[in-house]
């Protein structure tokens, strides 16, 4: 159930990105008078609408999506002459722009406003601290083991639960000299001689605790073995710090999306290989794999934070990713449109210095096949990546 439950939550948010895409391109056309006769969240046979001025707003049966429908968008388009002068492709080309770049806009501003929600209400994970996430019950018998995790034919029990240091304590000074981070901390417990008494001070609720602590050795492993694990704290961010987040972590994910879609030729071969995860395949998926993911991310119950940080950076990513697939100058996408309106204006700049007349909007009509062949190429490739996540999913936790 728990899996079921995060699988509807990414439909939901899903569902809400695209119709606030949707909402996007609605609000920018009516604001510069383009009439909008529709606005409408799913497809197929409708099962209810009402009518609000000049625009219908209703649901349709399949709830996978989200369409508005604006007057005369293209030369293709049949118009009333009388709706003619109110139409989109009647407009300057700089309101037709705005409006095509506003289902992309909605989805980076919905990616911030989410990333900064994670970072000032949620807090971000932060494992640079001194405090006790796991404490390990033994000393491993090599470093194969300690790489493992195993304790078969261990070497007695590790150091650290031997002098009674629990998961939630937190070091915050080994043999006199204080530490302040994990990296601090674990370079203190390496240069540590094996079998020497050394104290450890801890703070545990809130009380101030020195236990003597006998760091041990892996053979194999360089420098003393003390056998804890580090905690993530979630920490809250202030405001500014936040939007420093948010700034930062878009790039990130824009950059990462980009370097992604570039392997996408490489990831192909692999997508049904049985190390898939471990390959470039591992990191392109389609809405399957990602609802699979946000299944994942509840089932694993790990915790709220660690939950909602999850599922919220599942969204944060897909938003940021379908903003920025959209804006590529390929039709039918926005991008395609945008590239056909700036080819408009160059057109017309330069018939202008040939004192010519504006040639007008172009003929889409040619471009007709090469769209149609852009759409198939997207729907072949969904196609695949949802049939490898559905018979060859990557799951979190390898």
């Amino acid at each position: 159930m728990s899996f079921l439950l995060g699988v509807v939550i990414f439909i939901v948010a899903i569902l809400i990105s695209v119709i606030l895409h949707e909402l996007g391109h609605f609000l920018t056309a009516k604001k510069f008078g383009m009439k909008a006769t529709q606005f409408f969240v799913g497809f197929g046979p409708t099962i209810w609408s009402t009518r609000v001025g000049e625009t219908e707003y209703g649901l349709k049966i399949l709830p996978f999506g989200a369409f508005v429908r604006i007057t005369g968008m293209t030369n293709l388009d049949e118009v009333d002459p009388v709706d003619e002068p109110r139409s989109m492709r009647n407009k300057p080309a700089w309101q037709r722009a705005i409006v095509m770049v506003a289902g992309s806009f909605m989805h980076f501003a919905l990616a911030f406003v989410l990333l900064l929600i994670l970072a000032v209400g949620i807090g971000l994970a932060n494992n640079n601290t001194t405090t006790i996430g796991s404490v390990s019950p033994c000393v491993p018998a090599s470093k194969s083991a300690f790489n493992q995790g195993s304790c078969k034919n261990n070497l007695g029990p590790a150091p650290a639960r031997a002098a009674g240091i629990k998961a939630g304590d937190k070091i915050v000074a080994l043999a006199g000299k204080p530490v302040h981070n994990w990296t601090q901390l674990g370079t203190a417990i390496r240069d540590q001689p094996a079998g020497v008494r050394v104290p450890a001070t801890v703070l545990r609720d809130g009380h101030r605790l020195t236990l003597y602590v006998k760091p041990a050795t892996v053979p194999g492993r360089q420098g003393s073995y003390l056998g804890i694990g580090d905690a993530i704290i979630f920490q809250r961010s202030n405001p500014i710090s936040a939007g420093a987040f948010a700034g930062s972590a878009f790039g990130q994910v824009l950059t990462g999306s980009a370097s992604a879609v570039a392997k996408l030729p490489e990831a192909l071969p692999d997508l049904f290989a049985k190390d898939r995860a471990k390959t470039p395949a591992g990191n392109v998926g389609s809405l399957v794999g990602a609802a699979n993911v946000a299944g994942q991310a509840v089932q694993s119950a790990g915790g709220w934070q660690y939950t909602v940080s999850d599922l919220l950076l599942i969204v944060i990513s897909l938003n940021i990713f379908w903003g920025a697939l959209n804006l590529l100058p390929l039709l039918p996408l926005d991008g395609g449109h945008l590239a056909v309106i700036f080819y408009e204006r160059v057109r017309a700049w330069l018939a202008r210095l040939r004192g010519r007349p504006d040639p007008g909007l172009v003929d889409l009509q040619r471009l007709i096949p090469v769209s149609v062949g852009v759409f198939a190429l997207l729907i072949g490739l969904g196609v695949l990546l949802m049939a490898a996540d559905i018979f060859n999913p990557v799951h979190l936790v390898q």
